[in-house]
């Protein structure tokens, strides 16, 4: 048995507003969170805004994050692509974000992912993800976080 714990972060492909639609954006939240059902893992909560999203989830006990994430933007790419013809550019940034959870953090990731909208009226992507990184430990490079 497994419950390891995984808030996952990744955008737009430059950051480009392809999910301002929030009809379209509540449709793909739960198709992301079926695909990872499907594989075995368990979402917990998806949300985002018109140009990322945050997913926590329990992770697939057969699957890396990199093969994970791997399978949820290239389905979901296929997926939106068939959504509607004004979408046949959408893509996603080629990186990621994948922080562990506590067991005992759930109820606050859960709280903080399902107010991503107003969050957004205060703070952008970019300085929510610095804020991520740091709050981790993680070292970057600005020039190559943006991919």
């Amino acid at each position: 048995m497994t419950n390891l714990l995984v808030h996952l972060i990744y955008s737009t492909k430059d950051r480009e507003p392809f999910l301002s639609n929030p009809e379209l954006r509540m449709e793909l939240h739960h198709y992301l969170g079926g695909v990872v059902n499907e594989h075995g893992g368990r979402s917990i909560i998806v949300g985002g805004v018109a140009d990322h999203v945050h997913q926590l989830l329990v992770l697939p006990k057969i699957m890396s994050v990199s093969d994970l994430v791997r399978e949820l933007k290239r389905s979901s790419s296929l997926w939106i692509k068939q959504r509607d013809v004004l979408l046949k550019d959408f893509s996603w940034q080629g990186g990621y974000g994948a922080f562990s959870v506590g067991q005992g953090e759930v109820e606050m990731v859960r709280e903080y992912i399902a107010k991503q909208e107003e969050h957004h009226r205060k703070r952008s992507f970019q300085d929510e993800y610095r804020a991520f990184l740091t709050k981790y430990g993680i070292a970057y490079d600005e020039r190559y976080l943006w991919d």
